[in-house]
């Protein structure tokens, strides 16, 4: 039995797996995601953990004393490098970062203070490979000439990480695992078919000082799922085959040479008794018991950056033959760009940058050096004015008028017939340092239907601003804004009400009271410091 001592940090597509096994081996102790809604849908064993949606809350607790993160790749860096900066060991789904540099430093960073550092290199812990590494350096299959691996499928297709680093960290996990050596040289070529910029399907091909060679062909675009591993070595071959029930077979193949001419002499295949044991599982256990003897376990630190290392230069490599595949190919983008231009029903300056794909809705206008970034949503008659940024997943209701040089960042909404006046400025980060990743710390901002922000505003994140509500020029909002609420000042506090026409209204911030807008007949009252739109013009 364990000690109740591990946070596991986001509970999605893989990290609800990790809740369930660590509640089985009776150490959970609290699970902590930004998004509560997944806490109903998870099973646990055992005692009831804690649920938490703020990472302070864990690096506080002195009771936790490892986390299990299984958050999206691009946050691993700054949540890896948090939790171990709080005193607590780690272990991180793959990969552990997504530069070889940022996996350097946290390397460094546990070694310094004296932390367990895992990566969830999962194959490692699985019988079929511990077998077959065993049968390598027992010699059974004698001098290991080459290995290649199929890890295919038709199944969860991401927008945040190409194939490359999706599911090939598996295999050259394994491969290098089993040979015991690192590549001289690993390169990569892939192609994009379904989101431009993110690579779809990969051939890596890693070269070892050995002479040996592997090959690794991932991708998500597959009739059917295959997840196979072969050694090929002199006196025989051996198969991992993760989707049969025969998970291992010995093919004692072997080539014989008469007058110099190769024969191939085949044998009939042994299938190769295995521990009856759930990776995951002993994934967690190897966690746990480094924790309790300090011992590092097989897929630590260290043998995380080495897969880094390989995955950083097979995507310098698929980014080297993209650029000089896009280079021979410049007359035909042009060709296709200018006739999607044709057939859009939204209008975009030449001098505007519209990175697909995105969402822009009929009627909308996008002007001078304005850039659209890939995943953003529009919606229909919206005025973007020039230089504007549109972050990826912001999204923009119908009618909003966006003025010069506004920057919506992630994290930001913006309802139907919102108004940004020029050089207002949306954060989304709190406490932001350049040197810091913050990624995963983004603070969501609501801005309700109807709302005026004045030029020169500043919209603090976190917030949410009601409907109707107008900002005065040059105001910064730190606090959530009732509906029709008006603002000013720094910081800004509200001074009165305005009608949905944008008219001041008569009545007092708080009490009671009733307001007929002049310009429409709108009637509203003042009820429980709230406003109430009680009579609205036919």
């Amino acid at each position: 039995m364990y000690e109740r001592s591990i946070a596991v940090i986001g509970s999605g597509y893989w990290g609800k797996n990790l809740v369930r096994v660590f509640s089985e081996l009776q150490a959970l102790h609290t699970v902590c995601d930004a998004d509560s809604s997944r806490f109903a849908s998870l099973k646990w064993s055992n005692e009831a953990p804690n649920f938490v949606n703020n990472l302070d809350i864990v690096l506080a607790d002195d009771q936790i004393r490892g986390v299990a993160i299984a958050t999206p790749a691009v946050t691993h860096f700054s949540i890896v490098k948090r939790c171990l900066e709080a005193g607590k060991d780690v272990f991180v789904e793959k990969p552990l970062a997504l530069t070889a540099r940022e996996g350097e430093e946290l390397v460094r960073l546990a070694n310094s203070l004296g932390r367990m550092l895992m990566v969830g290199h999962i194959l490692l812990y699985h019988p079929a490979v511990r077998k077959l590494k065993s049968m390598i350096a027992e010699g059974t299959l004698g001098k290991i000439l080459y290995c290649y691996s199929n890890r295919l499928n038709m199944g969860l297709i991401r927008t945040e990480e190409n194939i490359l680093w999706s599911f090939a960290p598996h295999d050259i996990s394994v491969m290098l695992h089993l040979l015991g050596e690192e590549p001289i040289k690993s390169t990569a070529e892939g192609s994009s078919y379904l989101t431009p910029g993110v690579v779809d399907v990969t051939m890596s091909r890693l070269t070892f000082k050995s002479g040996v060679t592997g090959h690794i062909f991932v991708s998500w675009l597959h009739p059917s799922k295959e997840q196979k591993f072969v050694v090929v070595g002199s006196e025989g071959m051996a198969v991992f085959d993760d989707t049969s029930t025969e998970k291992l077979k010995l093919f004692p193949h072997k080539v014989d040479w008469t007058n110099r001419v190769p024969t191939a002499v085949k044998e009939t295949a042994v299938t190769m008794e295995l521990e009856q044991t759930e990776p995951l599982k002993e994934e967690c256990k190897s966690f746990l018991n480094s924790i309790a003897t300090r011992v590092p376990p097989p897929s630590d630190g260290a043998e995380g950056l080495r897969v880094l290392r390989v995955l950083d230069n097979c995507q310098k490599s698929l980014e080297s033959r993209r650029s000089s595949d896009l280079l021979e190919a410049i007359p035909d983008r042009h060709a296709s760009e200018k006739k999607a231009a044709d057939t859009k029903d939204y209008f975009a300056h030449e001098s505007a940058y519209i990175d697909e794909p995105c969402s822009i809705g009929k009627g909308t206008k996008i002007w001078h050096f304005s850039h659209i970034m890939k995943g953003a949503a529009i919606g229909e008659n919206c005025s973007i004015g020039q230089n504007v940024v549109v972050a990826s997943t912001v999204k923009i209701g119908n009618g909003v008028k966006i003025q010069n040089n506004v920057s919506i960042y992630d994290g930001v909404t913006l309802e139907d017939d919102v108004f940004c006046g020029p050089s207002m400025v949306f954060t989304n980060v709190i406490n932001p340092r350049s040197a810091v990743v913050r990624k995963s710390e983004y603070k969501a901002t609501r801005v309700g239907k109807g709302v005026s922000i004045g030029a020169n505003a500043t919209i603090v994140c976190g917030n949410d601003i009601g409907e109707y509500a107008f900002i005065g020029a040059g105001a910064v909002v730190t606090k959530n804004v009732p509906p029709y609420a008006l603002m000013t000042g720094v910081p800004a506090k509200q001074v009165g009400w305005v009608s949905q026409h944008g008219d001041k209204m008569d009545l007092p911030l708080t009490g009671g009271g009733v307001f007929v807008c002049n310009s429409t007949g709108d009637k509203y009252s003042l009820r429980e410091n709230s406003i109430i739109l009680e009579q609205h013009r036919l």
